[in-house]
């Protein structure tokens, strides 16, 4: 299965988190995942889900996978 990064984001715990475990054939709904912030958690693909904030350490995780920095923070 194609991804474009080492990595997968998934809503799980209140958070999105990011992951490198396998993804299913039938993707990750209800399926245990252990994510860049190394916590242990169970996938909910819901749509609300999907909408839940960004984990911190994941999100720093990702960008060090992908090789691309993080955006920095802007003062209005």
């Amino acid at each position: 299965m194609y991804r474009p990064h080492p990595f997968s984001w998934v809503p799980a715990d209140g958070q999105r988190h990011a992951t490198t475990d396998p993804k299913p054939r039938h993707g990750y709904h209800g399926v245990a995942v252990r994510t860049l912030c190394s916590k242990k958690v169970t996938v909910d693909s819901s749509e609300l889900g999907w909408l839940w904030p960004t984990c911190p350490s994941c999100n720093t995780g990702a960008h060090e996978l992908a090789g691309v920095p993080e955006a920095a923070d802007s003062e209005d």
